[in-house]
């Protein structure tokens, strides 16, 4: 076989299926000045809308009586909106010569169900929609512990501050998204500001912890039994990413 036979049997097109958004224009009535006036509305609200838009014309729902159908003055009104008729859908003779004179496809009526449009420009969608607002963050009230936190024992107050009245033992974990304080010896894990808060603050009676933390930042026993202030009344605060440990 010749390269000549080989590529007259390749082929040169395939017909393929396809679901294309084409705006179909119903005729309820045929009035060419009415027509030219409401189109022109309509251009103004949305004329994006209106360029080179694909069109089937639809006559098959027209009243019979009408006066007779000038199709090329029809389709001359809708191009000079924008629009671009594929084909017509009819089934009177009359309309379909009419199609037939100009070359245009013609469609059957169709039993098809199709939903009114009504063409706005994005932008005009845009100032309707208000935007959702973002959650408030909730506040939670103080949590306040009266009796005393054992080793092994954790207490969060999740959305605001920790009070305990009592002393904290070695191995209990304090944790707050807001300040903490501690009105007895603090011997345990005390972290506040977990969430970030980097203006959280720990308060304490006495300083004798074995870990101490405000929005991450963190000193450990042995940092803090090097500071002159262990063991005394203290409050600790974040500065940058240092921790302060200042008298109270």
């Amino acid at each position: 076989m010749s390269q000549a036979d080989i590529l007259d049997q390749d082929p040169v097109f395939q017909l393929k299926g396809s679901m294309l958004a084409i705006t179909v224009m119903e005729l309820a009535h045929y009035d060419l000045e009415r027509l030219d006036r409401q189109l022109d509305e309509k251009v103004a609200q949305a004329p994006n809308f209106f360029q080179n838009t694909p069109l089937v014309m639809a006559l098959d729902k027209l009243p019979e009586g009408e006066q007779p159908l000038d199709l090329p003055a029809l389709l001359d009104i809708c191009r000079r909106h924008g629009l671009r008729t594929l084909a017509i859908r009819a089934s009177r003779d009359e309309h379909i010569k009419a199609a037939d004179a100009l070359d245009i496809p013609v469609l059957p009526p169709s039993g098809a169900r199709e939903r009114p449009i009504d063409p706005v420009e994005p932008a005009a969608r845009k100032k309707v929609e208000k935007p959702a607002e973002p959650p408030k963050p909730e506040v939670q009230p103080t949590k306040v512990i009266t009796t005393p936190v054992r080793g092994g024992q954790q207490v969060y107050a999740p959305g605001g501050d920790l009070v305990v009245l009592a002393a904290v033992s070695p191995g209990a974990e304090l944790l707050a998204d807001g300040n903490i304080h501690v009105y007895g010896p603090m011997r345990g894990r005390a972290l506040a500001g977990i969430k970030g808060d980097t203006k959280a603050r720990i308060f304490c009676r006495q300083l004798a912890a074995e870990l101490v933390s405000v929005a991450g930042q963190y000193k450990v026993a042995d940092d803090l039994r090097r500071d002159p202030l262990w063991g005394q009344q203290v409050q600790v605060s974040l500065s940058g990413d240092v921790l302060n440990i200042t008298r109270l």
